[in-house]
């Protein structure tokens, strides 16, 4: 396969900071994404990551933390002279909103080694409920300057009102242009690789339209359960956690128009006007569902309504889309961990099929796993002396079809954009905005969960839900 590739742009020199290094997305995601970063030539020739916390950890606690994550869950082990030249940039330094002291001394003295041009990348990997004591520490003790890019987690907000009150209080600190709202989801490839199938192919193009479209499913089940998150979903549940940030954010990806560049300004553009026509979510058009055994858990209301599963249902009323309904659904404890972005096709004009044949639409159906694939399901004629149509499918394995070594995981990918100052896949203020502003008639009043079994794929009602079709998933096709 010939492929078209652009060399990658080299960082700055930088100081990273990693508020939150010692818990468990430091662990699982951003030291060993640090660590292969640097294995694959993508980290600038000069970088410092100070990890901190509020926890008096040494910096030899920290050293031997990232040795044991690395081994974890990293791709590249932490051995030879790629871990020691990374281990010798590593440093830690604990600190808390009421003393950043010492770790402005510290970042202050890294700048210092590195020279003039180097730029901070602060990474803030913390509970929502600490998000404005830091961000205004951050300010108060000078950690930022005009050279400084800051990553937030989300959530960014519960509702809209406290979406608008953490954008303004970030804007005391930062300009917008240094926000870096991160979505891992749109970190992956295969979200991307959306983009890439549409645009650069003439063949699809034209058939992503409501003349050729019939319904568009975002799916995204899970295995796992709430676990040790109960306090945190007691607060949010699967639409806050899930849907307003990720399944949302993924929609905007596969709904927009042709942008005017492939820039972040324009992307956010683009995005952002799938968003601006995107009507209100309708509690009518939401099925909430609750999996048995999740108010046994500790944190959790013997009488709880939070929903650990839901389903919408919705439109975006624009030319392309208006009419073309769009299914979303998440949920944990459920039958199967998938992420699956389907088109459903129309029926083509003027063919009468057998009425014993029972075939399936056509559907251009993207995996998002790592690495995932592109399928094309559509109809041929069957073997024999009639003309009998059957369903057969067209796959691209991405892991068979490119050299998968190559792939970065999405938070390595996000880091790498955020030093090089891509924002394409990072969330605007404007975006997060409008999302919840279309999400409020849904907080007000939503619709009673209703239970579901464990290793289902939800409450009674789900298969209704998105009738006369049903869910792609949980067929296999």
């Amino acid at each position: 396969m010939t492929h078209g590739r652009r060399r990658a742009a080299s960082p700055d020199p930088y100081v990273i900071v990693l508020f939150g290094a010692t818990g468990d997305l430091a662990a699982r995601k951003l030291i060993p994404g640090l660590f292969h970063l640097q294995a694959s030539g993508l980290m600038p020739d000069g970088f410092t990551v100070i990890g901190t916390s509020p926890d008096q950890w040494t910096e030899e606690t920290f050293a031997n933390h990232a040795v044991q994550v690395v081994n974890e869950f990293g791709s590249n082990p932490a051995e030879g002279l790629p871990w020691q030249e990374f281990a010798s940039r590593l440093t830690y330094v604990p600190s808390s909103a009421t003393d950043m002291r010492a770790l402005k001394a510290a970042v202050d003295a890294a700048h210092a080694a590195l020279g003039p041009d180097a730029r901070t990348l602060l990474y803030l990997s913390i509970p929502p409920f600490a998000m404005a004591e830091t961000v205004t520490a951050i300010g108060a003790n000078q950690v930022s300057n005009a050279r400084t890019r800051v990553i937030l987690e989300k959530p960014f907000g519960t509702d809209l009102a406290s979406a608008k009150a953490l954008n303004a209080l970030l804007h005391t600190v930062f300009k917008e242009s240094q926000i870096y709202r991160i979505d891992h989801f749109l970190g992956k490839e295969d979200v991307q690789d959306i983009l890439a199938v549409r645009f650069a192919n003439r063949m699809f193009e034209p058939m992503w339209h409501c003349d050729h479209v019939a319904r568009i499913e975002i799916d995204v089940p899970e295995t796992l359960g709430v676990e040790d998150r109960a306090k945190f979903y007691e607060s949010t549940g699967a639409f806050r956690d899930m849907v307003v940030t990720h399944l949302f954010q993924a929609l905007g990806f596969v709904a927009m128009e042709h942008p005017a560049s492939f820039d972040a300004h324009d992307l956010h553009h683009a995005r952002n006007a799938v968003f601006e026509a995107m009507r209100p979510v309708d509690p009518a058009q939401v099925l909430r569902g609750q999996y048995v055994g999740y108010r046994d858990l500790p944190d959790v209301a013997d009488d709880s309504d939070v929903e650990t599963m839901v389903a919408v249902e919705v439109y975006i009323d624009n030319d392309r889309w208006r009419g073309v309904p769009i299914y979303l659904r998440t949920g944990k404890r459920m039958a199967a961990g998938r992420r699956v972005i389907t088109l459903t096709l129309r029926e083509p004009p003027g063919l009468h099929l057998r009425e014993d044949t029972h075939l399936g639409p056509g559907r251009l159906v993207f995996e998002i796993a790592e690495p995932g694939s592109f399928t094309i399901h559509f109809r041929a004629k069957e073997p024999g002396p009639t003309v009998t149509l059957g369903n057969t499918r067209l796959v691209s394995e991405f892991a068979t079809d490119f050299d998968e070594t190559k792939e970065l995981e999405a938070y390595e990918r996000l880091l790498h954009d955020a030093m090089i100052g891509d924002a394409t896949l990072f969330n605007s203020a404007e975006g997060i905005e409008r999302l919840w502003e279309v999400s409020e008639p849904l907080l007000q009043a939503p619709p009673p969960v209703q239970p579901y079994q464990p290793g289902s794929w939800g409450p009674s009602g789900i298969d209704r839900f998105a009738a006369p079709l049903g869910w792609y998933l949980p067929h296999e096709h």
